[in-house]
């Protein structure tokens, strides 16, 4: 039997119900979001709509001098449609500044990070002026893989969309009637010039998706490779790749002293 992850039409009502009684227990007035023109964070943004109403949400676009323009026409068009409050912040000014004060050549991957850190900044500094929740965008492939800057768009007090591949947040999407545009675009972190998620993880998130499943579910890699019929050395490398990056997914660990200690044995 192959091995994929399936859809459960129950995501939609489990991913709401979470939303509202995440924001009622912190005693919150709505969530905060950046909403870039990909798949997800449409998903999210109608998701907290759905949730909480529009007049509670509130969505950021933040470009630089490398987003797309088409990306900010659609999250304008979608942020009309769901009638959200809805600004854009240009992160360039900042980004100018941090660039004179690194002084000499800026690495680009490194500054790419930088900007997702600008933007975590925006958001927080809305979220608090108005008492939101910062919703974060992240699917279960990025947060498994690493694929995203540790306090930038990993700092959040939520992931919706956490416990989703990238495959199921498509079908989600369908679900909810998102248009095709969002659902059909090549996924893309747009901290670089023509950069494409599948491009920088060197695999198709449908591939992926089939291997992390694998590793969720507790097979071995060879029983991975037999069931997906992908080669060996990808379903080890991706696994390196979760394990690597496990350092992402969890709060700044302390060497264990107490009896409970945060981050290892404290379940809140």
């Amino acid at each position: 039997m192959a091995l994929s992850p399936g859809y459960n039409d129950e995501s939609v009502l489990v991913i709401e119900t979470f939303i509202r009684d995440k924001v009622r227990d912190a005693r919150a007035k709505g969530a905060v979001l950046g909403l870039s023109g990909g798949l997800d964070s449409a998903v999210v943004a109608t998701m907290c709509a759905r949730a909480l109403g529009s007049e509670r949400v509130l969505c950021i676009m933040m470009p630089d001098a490398t987003t797309p323009p088409q990306e900010m026409e659609d999250a304008r068009e979608l942020a009309l449609q769901l009638e959200v409050e809805h600004m854009t912040v240009d992160i360039d000014p900042v980004l100018d500044i941090f660039r004179q004060k690194l002084g000499g050549d800026v690495e680009d991957h490194a500054f790419g990070n930088v900007k997702a850190r600008a933007r975590m900044t925006v958001l927080y500094y809305h979220g608090q002026i108005r008492d939101y929740l910062v919703m974060g965008t992240g699917n279960k492939s990025e947060l498994l893989m690493g694929y995203f800057t540790k306090y930038g768009d990993g700092g959040v007090d939520y992931q919706p969309l956490g416990d989703l591949y990238k495959t199921q947040v498509r079908s989600l999407a369908a679900d909810i009637g998102l248009p095709a545009k969002f659902i059909e675009k090549p996924p893309s972190a747009n901290l670089l010039p023509g950069q494409t998620d599948e491009d920088d993880m060197g695999i198709a998130y449908e591939d992926l998706d089939r291997i992390l499943l694998g590793i969720e579910i507790g097979m071995g890699d060879g029983d991975i490779e037999e069931r997906t019929g992908l080669p060996g050395a990808e379903v080890a490398r991706v696994r390196g790749i979760v394990t690597a990056t496990k350092h992402k997914r969890r709060i700044p660990l302390a060497p264990k002293l107490g009896i409970r200690t945060i981050g290892w044995d404290w379940r809140e």
